[in-house]
């Protein structure tokens, strides 16, 4: 577990301040005493560690609204993650989790999810529905396909780079609120990209940089122009 005196110490700080950090000091299992501060703590950070399961007792520190677990030997997450309803903040990235629990689409005030460097391999569902939600960072996995149920999520950035995606559902263009999508280094052709995702979507940044197809053909599509003018709108703004 470490050194016990400094775990005092970081518990000491976290029950004035509602902050538990203690990163890089290959921690191989989830500090149980942290229990005593379930009522205190806002945010969590156990990221740079080695941990390999965190225990269903992550479930009582319902008034948790960060949650950073990054760079582990995470496989799974526990369903009791779910009752952690004020949690807006989740940070699970370069773990080798392989299926999210069910559950978790009860985080309904979740506003950032990051779960990039993951063993993923099937587009995740457990989102669909959460109002808000902003930013899904689902980089680095090995998801072969966006699904029909990607229309569901009320994101505006979603970034699927770097994983093995040939397939992406129309209905992508039904997203309420989407405006970025990066699927840079993907298994895409020109195809997968149709005109009504182009025409139709509110997607203003598309980034499909290193797929099977060259971007100048992408200029040539039926829908690009108008995909074009939300990017040079959306540009005007920002400048």
């Amino acid at each position: 577990m470490g050194n016990s005196s400094s775990l005092k110490s970081h518990m000491s700080n976290a029950e004035r301040t509602g902050v538990f950090q203690l990163s890089r000091t290959n921690i191989t299992e989830f500090p149980t005493d942290l229990i005593k501060l379930s009522a205190n703590l806002r945010t969590l950070d156990l990221s740079y560690n080695k941990l390999k399961t965190i225990p269903p007792l992550i479930g009582q520190f319902n008034n948790l609204k960060s949650l950073s677990l990054n760079n582990n030997r995470l496989v799974s997450i526990p369903p009791e993650i779910s009752n952690l309803m004020k949690l807006e903040v989740l940070s699970l990235s370069n773990n080798i989790i392989k299926q999210l629990p069910q559950s978790m689409s009860k985080l309904i005030n979740l506003r950032s999810v990051q779960l990039s460097g993951n063993e993923l391999t099937a587009f995740p569902t457990v989102f669909s529905n959460l109002k808000h939600l902003d930013v899904i960072d689902l980089s680095h996995n090995k998801i072969t396909e966006i699904t029909e149920e990607v229309k569901y999520l009320n994101v505006s950035e979603l970034n699927l780079n770097q994983n093995q995606i040939s397939v992406i559902s129309e209905s992508i263009a039904e997203c309420p609120k989407l405006k970025i999508l990066r699927l840079d280094e993907n298994c895409l052709q020109l195809s997968a990209i149709t005109d009504n995702i182009l025409k139709n979507s509110k997607i203003s940044l598309l980034a499909v940089d290193g797929n099977l197809f060259e971007l100048k053909d992408l200029h040539h599509m039926n829908g690009y122009e108008a995909y074009q003018e939300r990017y040079t709108a959306t540009k005007k703004k920002i400048m």
